[in-house]
């Protein structure tokens, strides 16, 4: 097995909304704020190279939104997912899993683009409509995992989320007859070096894969952490659906992590790729912190 961190760019989002309830005297000092409030975020995903399957976990915003979606969002930096494929030997029809956490757009917006040299969509198509271009997989060779939980979620929004759920980047993956569900409980095992951990304070039936490597256990935080800024048990962001929820799996995952010496991998850290923690009189903290390619 082998591992690759895959860099997707950066983009922005409100530095209030991402640390909730903690004032911004405490966490401009973790990532300082432009004018308008907005701070810069990783969309870093992760490549398991796991026998004759190269799975991806996640794979970013993809860039097939408009440019007022992107105005909100400020998508920047030199990094793509193709190009940071492309780094590590590979392409995207390499690809034989996607793995989703979760449906939000930023985690799983490259799963699908446009074809814009095909006529422009039907009218009445549920997808696409009124913009040039067939949507079709981005990964034409794999299968993409979620879990039926999550998907009925993602598929009927509440209002909170729905502007996180774009049909655009869901629908087609069932209409292309490439999405899979994972029978998902708790611990459930994914390939045998890859388990799920299933998270539901953030949003309903997120995955968080675990992964034994190098006689090691990595954890890919997703939403549960995205930073390492987010360790303390009260930095929850306004995002999560149920912050009770998400402060009670928090506390549990850490001091299991902790105990057990786990790698935690961050998928939206603007620096940080990994850490492991350490229990101080503050509560458990960051140890140390380090590049994936480090292990």
């Amino acid at each position: 097995m082998k591992l690759y961190s895959i860099n997707t760019g950066h983009f922005k989002l409100d530095g209030g909304a991402m640390f909730g309830v903690v004032p911004k005297s405490m966490w401009q000092k973790l990532n300082p704020p432009d004018e308008n409030n907005m701070c810069s975020w990783a969309m870093r995903c992760l490549l398991i190279e796991d026998g004759n399957r190269l799975i991806l976990v996640d794979n970013g915003m993809g860039n097939k939104q408009d440019e007022k979606f992107f105005g909100h969002y400020f998508l920047h930096g030199d990094d793509t997912l193709e190009k940071s494929l492309a780094k590590n030997g590979f392409s995207t029809d390499d690809i034989t899993d996607v793995f989703l956490t979760h449906l939000h757009f930023d985690h799983c917006g490259g799963s699908i683009i446009r074809e814009e040299d095909l006529p422009t969509a039907r009218p009445d198509d549920p997808v696409g409509r009124g913009q040039a271009g067939k949507l079709i997989p981005a990964f034409k060779n794999a299968i993409y995992w979620s879990n039926e939980i999550h998907w009925a979620w993602a598929i009927n929004p509440n209002d909170r989320e729905k502007a996180s759920f774009l049909k655009e980047n869901i629908l087609p993956i069932e209409q292309s007859g490439k999405l899979k569900f994972i029978d998902v409980k708790d611990g459930i095992s994914f390939t045998e070096n890859i388990k799920v951990r299933l998270m539901n304070g953030h949003t309903e039936a997120m995955m968080l894969p675990q992964i034994n490597y190098k006689e090691k256990t990595i954890v890919f935080m997703a939403d549960l952490l995205p930073s390492v800024a987010h360790i303390p048990i009260p930095y929850v962001m306004a995002y999560d659906t149920k912050p009770l929820q998400t402060l009670q799996e928090k506390k549990l995952f850490l001091t299991e992590a902790q105990q057990k010496d786990y790698i935690l991998f961050f998928e939206h850290d603007p620096g940080i790729e990994c850490c492991t923690l350490q229990l101080t009189e503050k509560g458990i903290r960051r140890r140390n912190t380090f590049d994936l390619s480090d292990i």
